[in-house]
């Protein structure tokens, strides 16, 4: 049987990963648009966190295995339609992830100074579509919509010492960026309350404990809570908890002399929505934004925001919409629930397409970290070895794979780039890298990369 997978990012690896553990005669292609793999690993994992990163080995591994091949370089729904690759192969499976923000849907959006959080970790980690964002980093308050870890990831950049980050794996460009930069406050708004927050302790405690910068906690958001997560599930409690002594307790005299020299400061703000983001004076840039401030209707998970008709202007000079990432639709031979903004399918199985299949962000929307990914592409796997073994996939015809595809590619003049390729510019990141003192140097321009490999 010959499989391909869209998208090199963990849900494309791991369902590769399992197919190939499972099934001892299956080969897989693996297609990716951008020339280098690894999707978020690379271009979305915060670059303080390499552990997070560690992944990679595992995906080169399977990267490497004779019976699996990489194609960089290769836009599927452009390059290749989906129904081109399904005659190429016995199976395919969507796993291309969620390229896109949401929108907030309110006037001033589109000013100079607001950027989507999905735009601002792209341009700190080197995705080659935001390395041109230069956001404006002179102001001293930066607001960011959003509660959830990326928001604080965020924070966490915008307030590190720089020692700190010129370690890291973050581009060069937006190291220097940050030198210069004068916010010395971040302001972290939610619609909802500390019970609704998305972020989890482990990003948290990090953002308590980072040197230089002050948690600000109104202690009002805070009294009373106790009670109302003595029955919550273990991590929401912990992490509760955590909110609750940061706010309320008076920290110890070390803590207290530490937090009055740092020069800089991040806030949880609950229960303000967004309604417009308000432009200075020549209606050109950002210098604050609108809230409505809202109350709670419902508990727990479920509970919603709602308008009390009161607002309140918090001014600021760079806006980060922190808000949630969205698939698009690849190929109109793809059915795709532009509601939900996920391919319709039952265990990763698309419906009304037998055959083809998806698994990821794109499958069950864009929630939960890399571990839930792997879980929930090794459904969508489990599903594909299934069906191969009940014959709902027929492999009595053989199919040519990557033969059938490579001689349309070249007929468009596409040049696909192979694992051992990547590994060439992988070795190049790691040597400049090596010049600055920190674990790579990441090359953002892809014609760049191509002219490296003699593309």
């Amino acid at each position: 049987p010959r499989i391909a997978v869209v998208g090199s990012g963990p849900a494309g690896f791991y369902t590769a990963q399992h197919i190939l553990k499972h099934h001892g005669g299956v080969r897989v292609d693996i297609y990716e648009k951008l020339p280098v793999p690894f999707g978020l690993v690379r271009f979305g994992v915060a670059p303080d966190h390499p552990e997070v990163k560690n992944v990679i080995n595992a995906f080169t591994q399977t990267a490497r295995s004779e019976r699996c091949a990489y194609h960089g370089n290769v836009t599927v729904g452009r390059d290749v339609t989906v129904a081109e690759l399904r005659r190429a192969y016995h199976a395919v499976v969507l796993s291309y992830g969620a390229e896109d923000n949401r929108v907030l849907g309110i006037p001033g959006e589109n000013l100079s100074g607001v950027h989507s959080a999905r735009a601002f970790v792209g341009w700190y980690n080197g995705l080659p579509e935001n390395r041109d964002l230069k956001p404006d980093l002179s102001c001293e308050t930066a607001l960011i919509l959003g509660h959830g870890n990326v928001a604080l990831d965020i924070a966490r950049i915008l307030l590190s010492p720089l020692h700190l980050l010129s370690k890291t794996d973050i581009t060069d460009g937006s190291l220097a960026a940050l030198a210069c930069s004068k916010v010395k406050r971040v302001w972290l708004v939610g619609r909802r309350g500390p019970l609704q927050v998305a972020f989890t302790i482990k990003e948290l405690r990090e953002m308590i404990n980072l040197p230089g910068a002050r948690p600000v906690l109104n202690p009002a958001d805070f009294t009373g809570l106790e009670n109302a997560v003595k029955d919550a599930p273990r991590p929401r409690k912990r992490l509760t908890e955590l909110m609750i002594k940061t706010a309320l307790e008076k920290p110890g005299e070390k803590t207290m002399e530490a937090q009055a020299a740092a020069p800089r400061e991040w806030e949880l703000k609950f229960q303000r929505s967004p309604q417009e983001v308000l432009p200075t004076a020549d209606g050109r840039r950002a210098r604050g934004v609108r809230m409505a401030l809202t109350r709670l209707e419902g508990s727990g998970d479920s509970a919603k925001a709602v308008p009390t008709g009161d607002v309140e202007e918090l001014e600021c000079g760079l806006v980060l919409s922190s808000i949630g990432y969205r698939s698009l639709p690849l190929d109109p031979a793809v059915p795709f629930d532009t509601q939900r903004g996920v391919i319709p399918n039952s265990s990763g199985r698309v419906e009304g397409v037998p055959g083809l299949y998806c698994s990821g962000w794109v499958k069950r929307g864009p929630t939960g970290v890399i571990i839930t990914t792997m879980n929930d592409s090794f459904d969508t796997a489990q599903s594909v070895l299934e069906d191969l073994q009940v014959g709902v996939l027929d492999v009595s015809t053989s199919r040519e794979g990557f033969g059938a595809v490579e001689s349309i590619l070249r007929s468009r003049g596409v040049r696909p780039v192979s694992f051992s390729d990547w590994e060439k510019i992988d070795a190049a990141e790691v040597a400049r890298g090596r010049a600055a003192g920190k674990p790579r140097e990441k090359i953002v321009d892809p014609q760049e990369m191509l002219r490296l490999i003699g593309h």
